[in-house]
């Protein structure tokens, strides 16, 4: 419930909290909030208990935690029946970035593929020359228009 609070932040509200309600009706407002926390909580099991029984005995292993999406994730992905373990093992990201990584720098990958020829200098893209290609189609320059 309080994963994320920090020792400094405790101690500020415990500090507040001696400040607001006074040391002598502080222990008194920490059992009135564990109490209202306790019935919370029983109120929440009750209820989780009634939809429980009331789904009916195909049910019966039925977590609320599922509901998150990332834990019914996290299960479809370890059930065998769905034989998705065996396309998560096959497809290597890592493997695919890298081929990736390659084509854009120009570098020759392991495994051939289907992208354009590296560039003869190694790599690298000279600016300074005009790009070869099959005619350039552009309007000269104008300065007048700029």
């Amino acid at each position: 419930m309080f994963n994320d609070i920090g020792p400094l932040e405790l101690v500020t509200i415990i500090v507040l909290a001696v400040l607001v309600f006074g040391p002598d009706k502080l222990p008194k407002v920490i059992q009135d909030v564990m109490r209202t926390i306790r019935k919370i909580r029983e109120f929440s099991e009750s209820a989780k208990q009634d939809i429980r029984n009331e789904l009916g005995p195909e049910f019966k292993d039925f977590e609320f935690e599922d509901l998150n999406p990332k834990t019914f994730i996290r299960k479809q992905l370890d059930n065998e029946e769905l034989g998705l373990k065996e396309i998560r093992n096959g497809f290597d990201l890592k493997k695919e970035m890298a081929e990736v990584t390659d084509a854009v720098h120009g570098r020759e990958s392991e495994a051939p593929s289907s992208s354009s020829p590296p560039p003869a200098s190694g790599g690298r893209v000279d600016m300074t020359k005009k790009p070869e290609g099959p005619g350039d189609d552009r309007p000269p320059f104008d300065m007048d228009a700029t």
